[in-house]
C-alpha cells in the first residue's frame, strides 16, 4: 500500500481498507486514503481501474464488501444515498428537458423539503455561483454541452453537500471547451470550499485541477501525492508510463541506500539518482522525462544514440533517438533553442541534473 505522506490533518473522507467483489472479481483490492477538507483530491487511472467503483461507493451506489468509508469522522457505510451528506455529477447530465435552468436546479431542493421560496433562492443562488444568471429561465435544449454541464454541476452543489463526487463529468465536451471548463470548475470548488473527489482518466485534466491525485490500476492505489509529486517523482513503472510521456530505461544497479541509487546507463556511463521506495541492486527501469534530456555533441554527454526521426508539435519538437544498445530514446527540443539534427546523425545525450528516477518495479 502506497504510503499518503501529504495526507492533510483535517478529513472529510477517509477510505480504509476498503474491498469491492462482484461475485468471484475483486474491483477494489484494500484501497485506504483520506481526503481532505476543501481538497480537489482526483481519482485517476484507465477504464477498469476501480476509480468509479470507489466513487460509487462513497455516494452510497455500490455497497462495500469490507472496509470503512467515513464522512467526517462518521461511518456512512449504513446510509442509503439520499441520507449522505455527498452529490453526484455524472457523465450524462440527467437534466429534465422540460424544465428551466432554475427549475431543475430547485427540483432537488424540493424534494428534501425546501420551501418554494428558500429552494427559488438558493437555486438562484448557485446559478450566478457557475455564472449562467441570465439563462435562468433557458430549458436544457437551448444551451450549449459546457453550460448543462455547469447547470448540473449548480443543482449538485445547491443542497450544500459536503463532499462532491464527479465522475468524469468533462468527457462530453470537446477539447477547447473541456480546457475552458476546468478551470471554471476549479474556481468554483475554491469558493465554495467543498472537498471535491473527481475521477477521470484524463492525465491533463488530473495535474492541472488537483491537490492531490490518486493513481489507481486493476483496483489498487499505485501513488498517492500532488501533481508535481506524481509527474516528477512516480514510485514505479505503471505511473512512470501512465503519466505524461517517459522513457523507460533498462539499468544496472549497483548500490541502493535509503532515497538513492548508484546505476549504470546503457553505454557504461555511471549514474547517481534519486530512487523510489523499494527500488533494489540488480536490473531495474529508470524513468527519463523527455523534455528533462538535452542535446550535445557525440561522444560527449552520458548517452550516445542516432536520430532516427523528429515530430514537430509547435512549440518544440520531439526526437526521436535509438541508443547503441537498441533501446529508444525521446527527446523533447524547443523550437528557436537550436538546430535540430538530421535523421541519422549521431548526437550525444544531456541528462539533466535530478531528472532521472530509479523505479521500484
Amino acid at each position: 500500500m502506497p504510503v499518503d505522506a501529504t495526507s492533510p490533518t483535517a478529513n472529510a473522507v477517509e477510505i480504509d481498507n476498503v474491498v469491492k467483489h462482484y461475485g468471484t472479481f475483486t474491483a477494489l483490492h484494500g484501497v485506504s486514503m483520506q481526503i481532505g477538507e476543501g481538497e480537489f483530491f482526483t481519482l485517476l487511472g484507465p477504464s477498469g481501474c476501480g476509480k468509479t467503483t470507489l466513487l460509487r461507493c462513497i455516494a452510497g451506489f455500490e455497497d462495500v464488501s469490507e472496509g470503512a468509508i467515513r464522512l467526517h469522522g462518521e461511518d456512512i457505510a449504513p446510509l442509503p444515498p439520499h441520507k449522505r451528506e455527498v452529490n453526484t455529477v455524472f457523465q450524462q447530465y440527467a437534466l429534465f428537458p422540460h424544465m428551466t435552468v432554475l427549475q431543475n436546479v430547485m427540483f432537488g431542493l424540493q424534494r428534501r423539503g425546501w420551501s418554494g421560496s428558500d429552494a427559488s433562492a438558493r437555486a438562484k443562488q448557485v446559478i450566478e455561483l457557475v455564472q449562467l444568471g441570465q439563462f435562468s429561465e433557458r430549458r436544457p435544449g437551448q444551451l450549449s454541452g459546457g453550460q448543462q454541464q455547469r447547470v448540473a454541476l449548480a443543482r449538485a452543489l445547491a443542497p450544500r453537500p459536503k463532499v462532491l463526487l464527479l465522475d468524469e463529468p468533462l468527457s462530453a465536451l470537446d477539447l477547447k471547451l473541456r480546457q475552458a471548463v476546468r478551470s471554471e470548475l476549479k474556481a468554483i470548488q475554491r469558493e465554495t470550499g467543498i472537498a471535491f473527489v473527481f475521477v477521470t482518466h484524463d492525465q491533463e485534466e488530473a495535474l492541472t485541477m488537483s491537490d492531490r491525485i490518486a493513481v489507481m490500476s486493476a483496483g489498487h492505489v499505485q501513488q498517492i501525492g500532488s501533481p508535481r509529486e506524481i509527474y516528477e517523482a512516480p514510485s514505479n513503472r505503471f505511473v512512470a508510463d501512465f503519466i505524461g510521456e517517459t522513457n523507460l530505461l533498462d539499468v544496472s544497479v549497483q548500490h541502493v541506500f535509503e532515497d538513492r541509487a548508484e546505476i549504470l546507463l546503457p553505454g557504461g556511463a555511471a549514474l547517481a539518482c534519486p530512487a523510489a521506495l523499494g527500488a533494489r541492486a540488480g536490473q531495474g527501469h529508470l524513468s527519463l522525462r523527455p523534455e528533462r534530456l538535452g542535446l550535445c555533441a557525440a561522444g560527449q554527454g552520458q548517452l550516445q544514440g542516432t536520430v532516427e526521426d523528429h515530430v514537430y508539435l509547435g512549440t518544440d519538437t520531439q526526437l526521436h533517438t535509438r541508443l547503441a544498445d537498441g533501446e529508444a530514446l525521446v527527446l523533447r527540443v524547443q523550437n528557436g533553442a537550436g538546430i535540430i539534427p538530421e535523421r541519422g546523425a549521431q548526437v550525444g545525450i544531456e541528462i539533466e541534473a535530478g531528472a532521472a528516477r530509479l523505479l521500484s518495479d
